[in-house]
């Protein structure tokens, strides 16, 4: 049997699970105090994913740096893939909040999006 901690973060409590991984693939989940906890853990031990923030280049604006960030999670294994396809990336300006930037990042099915407008 393995044993984990792990920090929630499903709600603003930050409890402290104590998962147990089985020989059989089980998991028992503990020290959660909301249902939250017992599906974040189990999320985080079976397929973890992130969120992926960073910046691109952009083109014909004052500001040379445009903030973006995955649409959804990505398999956390993808990160440094997908980090590394965004260094190639530059966009040109005007660029909306919720522009689709790349596709298919990494191959993970998931989009680049703009979390911000710039105009110029």
């Amino acid at each position: 049997m393995e044993k984990r901690e792990l920090t929630c973060i499903g709600c603003p409590m930050g409890c402290t699970l104590e998962v147990r991984i089985e020989e059989d693939g089980g998991i028992e989940v503990a020290g959660n105090t909301c249902g939250r906890g017992d599906s974040y853990a189990r999320k985080e031990i079976l397929s973890p994913a992130r969120i992926v923030t960073t910046t691109v280049r952009i083109d014909g604006a004052a500001e040379k740096v445009l903030s973006v960030k995955t649409q959804k999670e990505i398999p956390k294994d993808k990160i440094f893939a997908c980090s590394a396809a965004l260094k190639k990336v530059q966009v040109k300006a005007p660029v909306y909040a919720g522009d689709v930037l790349v596709e298919n990042i990494a191959d993970t099915g998931v989009d680049i999006i703009a979390t911000k407008t710039v105009l110029e």
